[in-house]
């Protein structure tokens, strides 16, 4: 399975949100820097999130994004889910030996797996992830600095 970039960057989106969560309202503008994505594309991948009830958004001088939702109940699966569709590894559905296919069990359990292993990842989980790892990050930089 290869995700696209409309996936990944929607990921990040979202990550960032959740890092955000709780400071107000976030500007697209804003997101685009500190992800280096094109705001342009980000207005595009916003939509369906916003669509599937996962951003909010606000209008005015101060106007911008927020989750719609709690960091703990959105999940990459779901994240995946709507900016993917059907993000199966191979869909048997189309194949007309699909019902006497040796591997057609074999793509469905690793379907299973993948979808179960996305869906154990909540946006707290990486927004917690990547806390530590920007800690870590500067507690590295000062390290350096101090000699």
């Amino acid at each position: 399975m290869k995700l696209t970039s409309k996936c990944k960057y929607g990921a990040r989106l979202m990550l960032d949100l959740a890092l955000h969560h709780g400071a107000g309202s976030v500007m697209l503008k804003d997101i685009a820097k500190r992800q280096e994505i094109s705001e342009k594309y980000l207005s595009q991948i916003i939509i369906p999130l916003k669509s599937a009830g996962y951003i909010t958004s606000t209008r005015g001088a101060h106007g911008g994004y927020l989750l719609a939702q709690s960091a703990d109940s959105i999940t990459l699966r779901g994240i995946v889910a709507t900016l993917e569709g059907n993000s199966r590894i191979i869909d048997c559905g189309a194949c007309k030996r699909s019902a006497a296919c040796a591997m057609k069990d074999i793509w469905c359990r690793l379907d299973n797996i993948i979808s179960d292993f996305l869906g154990g990842i909540t946006l707290r989980v990486l927004a917690d992830e990547a806390r530590k790892y920007s800690s870590k990050q500067c507690a590295m930089k000062c390290h350096a600095m101090s000699f």
